[in-house]
């Protein structure tokens, strides 16, 4: 089957959904459209739009400003709406919690569900949380971190998704896309080690956080809400650095990495400023940006390189990335927004993203498509069978008669030039039927007065008879008594005259002979036989002076007559 068809049918059975495409709701930058090559680990394709963020709410403004923003990239970057769409929301809520072993997950899920509702967000809206154990606890209990996000916006996200023909697969928090980026792009290797210390101070609109980490896992968090808006030049570098000192006195590391994600922030000042016991690192996430995350492609307009921000990058690699934290707020309530988990299918080189229940449908259509061929060859087969069988001993029969023939073509051959017994006997055998049949015939047929000078016979059947009479009813008579007896000789009397044309010999006396030649050979030939003196079996020939009969034929004078005593009898 046509693989273009299988494509086009898969398509449409899975409504379009092949594409992974990814969205970043980043402050300060807008709303990023992002896909990164896994192979060349490098930025495939990227678009950017303004969209403005409610820092207070922690939402997106407007939605309508939303949609038209994702289908202005959808088209600028030519990909079509009908894809997969996971996105990266600010954090709007993380803490830790610390519960006891003996709780059960539905029970700590209700427990995170309940803190988190206490948070002024979540008075609005139901929350949608997701939590992860920290391995850090002691005794009786453990520590537990959680996040949430408001299940109405994420609803509103879906549905506008959904009316552009594309299906949003999942949602994820700034805070991990941001340390899956940082470990993704190696700008924290030496942090990231197993078992090193450090911290994680990043500066946003709203303040700033401390994640205190130990290799790439989180040990603690801390957050101090600053309006850092209402400060203007260098003070908002002191209000950071005296209360940010403060707090790392709490948390000893080996690193300090610090990171800023608002333009307002300068992370390499606030460096300079900060007065630590440990290796400092700085990282701009704004527009004090130099230098690019990672490589881009050359369909990525070169205005937009610096624009890429770490949380689109981490959200890009949610389907790759190896980072042991994972909080996707669609992987437990899904129902408002998706009915099943996706699931991926590889055939050839191309992979499909489709739900389970649409796969079993895809994997029974397929299944029947392919059983179709094999059941019409299955009822097909006997009478192909019979006919091809018909061939074959058509074939076959046809190969032993030339075999056959080949055979007798080669005896014969093996034969030829050999000397065969009976072969020759049957020659000699029917040569001497001939020469019987015709001494026979000779002997019933000689009148009284005719006298035979020259016979011969060959096996081919060929006889000559040459002789004289004394009258021409004598030699016509004996020509008939031949004809009678040798019937398929096809005799012809080949010669009649006198013996002498003189005509005072014919005048007087004496008495008249005649010569005659009997053949069924021309005359040529048979004259040739007689002057050669060659002929076989020659029979009865006189000699003129002797009257004396010999075995052989002789050469006469013209005009010579040939009389013998007696006639042949």
């Amino acid at each position: 089957m046509d693989s273009n068809v299988i494509n086009d049918f898969i398509n449409k059975l899975t409504a379009g959904n092949r594409a992974d495409v990814f969205l970043s709701v980043t402050p300060g930058v807008g709303l990023e459209m992002i896909q990164i090559d896994e192979a060349s680990h490098t930025v495939k394709n990227y678009a950017v739009r303004p969209l403005a963020y409610n820092e207070s709410l922690r939402e997106i403004s407007n939605m309508e400003e939303f949609k038209t923003a994702v289908s202005e990239m959808f088209e600028e970057l030519k990909i079509s709406p009908k894809c997969n769409v996971t996105i990266n929301l600010p954090t709007v809520l993380f803490s830790s919690i610390e519960m006891s072993l003996m709780l059960g997950d539905e029970a700590i899920t209700g427990a995170v569900t309940s803190e988190v509702e206490q948070s002024y967000v979540f008075k609005r809206h139901d929350p949608i949380v997701q939590w992860w154990d920290s391995n850090t606890g002691t005794g009786e209990a453990r520590k537990l971190f959680y996040s949430a996000v408001q299940q109405l916006v994420v609803e509103q996200i879906a549905n506008t998704l959904t009316e552009l023909g594309a299906f949003l697969v999942g949602v994820e928090m700034s805070l991990l896309s941001t340390l899956k980026a940082l470990d993704y792009t190696g700008l924290t290797i030496n942090e990231m080690k197993q078992g090193v210390t450090w911290n994680l101070l990043s500066v946003g609109s709203n303040g700033y956080s401390l994640v205190s980490m130990v290799g790439k896992n989180v040990v603690d968090y801390y957050e101090e809400p600053i309006a850092i808006k209402s400060y203007e030049g260098d003070e908002i570098y002191n209000v950071i650095t005296s209360s940010a000192q403060i707090t790392l006195m709490s948390y000893p590391a080996n690193y300090l990495v610090i990171l800023s994600d608002t333009n307002s922030v300068s992370a390499e000042v606030l460096a300079k400023n900060l007065n630590v016991d440990c290796a400092v690192e700085y990282i701009e996430n704004n527009k004090f940006k130099r230098k690019e995350f990672l490589p881009v492609s050359l369909d990525v307009l070169p205005d937009n390189i610096l624009k890429i921000s770490l949380q689109a990058i981490g959200v890009a690699i949610s389907k790759f990335s190896d980072y042991p934290i994972i909080c996707n707020f669609l992987a437990t309530t899904n129902e408002a927004v998706a009915t099943e988990e996706t699931v991926t299918i590889t055939i050839g080189e191309k992979e499909y993203t489709t739900t389970p229940t649409m796969a079993m449908v895809l994997s029974v259509v397929v299944s029947v498509i392919c059983l179709v061929p094999v059941l019409v060859a299955f009822l097909l087969l006997p009478q192909i069978q019979a006919t091809k069988q018909a061939e074959l001993d058509e074939l076959n029969a046809s190969i032993q008669q030339v075999e056959k023939e080949i055979k007798e073509l080669k005896d014969a051959q093996q034969m030829a030039g050999k000397f065969s017994v009976k072969n020759e006997i049957n020659k000699t055998l029917q040569d001497n039927r001939i020469k019987l049949m015709a001494y026979s015939a000779i002997g019933e047929s000689v009148p009284a007065q005719l006298w035979l000078s020259y016979f011969m016979t060959e096996g081919n059947g060929n006889i000559s008879i040459k002789g004289g009479a004394s009258t021409v009813e004598d030699v016509y008579t004996f020509y008939k008594n031949l004809k009678e007896y040798l019937v398929s000789s096809n005799l012809k009397l080949q010669k009649l005259e006198m013996v002498s044309d003189d005509v005072d010999e014919f005048m007087s006396n004496l008495p008249v002979t005649y010569d005659f030649e009997i053949s069924n050979i021309s005359a040529a030939p048979a004259s040739a036989a007689s002057e050669d003196g060659k002929g076989k079996d020659a029979k009865d020939t006189k000699d003129a002076g002797k009257g004396k009969t010999t075995g052989k034929a002789v050469n006469l004078p013209p005009k010579t007559k040939l009389l013998s005593d007696e006639p042949i009898n």
